[in-house]
């Protein structure tokens, strides 16, 4: 029992003194992470251990504590799933790179920006003289830029650049959470995500394997009982009825097409709905309904779950541990400005060169004085 997470609570004493008393020691991380290397065919798996599992220790230990920082056995698993793909893509690639730009990828998007530049300084340290190679994303870029403009917004090249470690992380993980206050842009990150990738259908991605379209389906969980959501029996007639995630996931499995399917849950994330989605959430991909039936979810579905904070939950709530950080200050006011100013149709195009200078004169300075 883990009496300190959310929903759960202490066995009573005439209860606990049925059980044997159990006592847990820290795994040997290291060793885990030297085998899955081997595993991946990596040469020099014991020395590439030891400095990924030193990144994530001296990490604990030198950065701020946030609610969604995880720096332990499901970050290390992660880091390591991603080198061991690019391995298999990129055979011939020096393998300390391929363990530097695994750390980088795994870890940059969820960083706080002050927390970056000691990361920055920890991985720099491990690996001395190595500097990361850039990653070609030409196709996606240009697509993803183009979205931007189809939905109405600026393709300011930081949001640019948070959609494509978005991007990153569904590659790599079935289970992800964007976090980050309201109005930060969590919602258009994925819209344009599925814009530019439904765009590039049948093209090579960086992997190799063709894009393919991207379907949404976003529910709030909060707003509806678990019975709605799972499925419930009738006390009365013992009928069985579907809740509205097993019927998605089912038109999901049974549609004839390869196309993506992205279930977003926008809604905040807590211990009592989410517990039932353990098994979804795992290696094992399945959703276990309480009629006793097991679906078996395709390689081309994903759980998002968009959220403000973290407080109620841990990563480890979401089992892959992985989430995706968006810092409103790290865009500023002005895309929202210029954005604001295309939308409104009585202006005429005369008046936005005032518009905007009004503002810079304004709006900006007397933000900043408030703050």
């Amino acid at each position: 029992m883990n009496p300190g997470y959310a929903g759960r609570t202490e066995l009573p004493d005439n209860l606990k003194a049925l059980f044997r008393p159990v006592s847990m020691m820290v795994p040997n991380y290291s060793l885990i992470a030297e085998i899955s290397l081997f595993s991946f065919v990596f040469g020099n798996a014991k020395q590439l251990a030891n400095k990924i599992t030193t990144t994530f220790k001296l990490s604990s230990e030198h950065l701020s504590s946030q609610d969604h920082y995880d720096f332990g056995m499901r970050a290390v698993k992660t880091v390591i799933s991603v080198a061991g793909n690019l391995k298999r893509e990129n055979p011939n690639m020096d393998e300390r790179q391929i363990c530097l730009r695994a750390l980088r990828d795994v870890n940059v998007p969820k960083f706080l920006k002050y927390d970056l530049k000691l990361f920055n300084g920890i991985v720099s340290d491990l690996f001395p003289r190595m500097v990361e190679e850039a990653v070609d994303y030409g196709a996606l870029e240009l697509a993803i830029r183009h979205s931007c403009l189809v939905l109405g917004l600026e393709d300011v090249k930081d949001y640019v650049r948070k959609v494509i470690q978005l991007y990153e992380t569904t590659v790599v993980r079935h289970g992800l959470m964007l976090v980050g206050p309201t109005g930060s842009g969590k919602t258009k990150c994925y819209e344009t995500l599925k814009v530019a990738m439904t765009s590039l259908k049948g093209q090579p991605q960086p992997s190799g394997y063709p894009f393919q379209a991207v379907q949404t389906y976003v529910l709030n969980p909060k707003s509806i009982t678990m019975g709605q959501l799972y499925g419930e029996f009738d006390l009365q007639t013992h009928e069985w009825t579907d809740g509205i995630l097993p019927f998605l996931v089912r038109v999901g499995i049974n549609a004839p097409d390869k196309d993506k399917r992205w279930y977003v849950f926008d809604g905040p994330v807590d211990a009592v709905w989410i517990e039932n989605m353990n098994t979804v959430l795992d290696n094992n991909k399945k959703l276990c309904l309480s009629s006793g039936e097991i679906i078996k979810l395709r390689d081309t579905m994903t759980m998002m779950f968009e959220v403000a904070d973290l407080a109620v939950a841990s990563p480890a709530t979401v089992w892959d541990g992985l989430d995706y950080i968006w810092e409103p200050g790290v865009l500023g006011l002005n895309p929202f400005i210029s954005c604001w100013l295309k939308r409104v149709p009585q202006l005429r195009q005369a008046y936005l060169a005032e518009f905007e200078a009004l503002f810079a004169f304004y709006v900006l300075p007397a933000i900043e004085l408030v703050r």
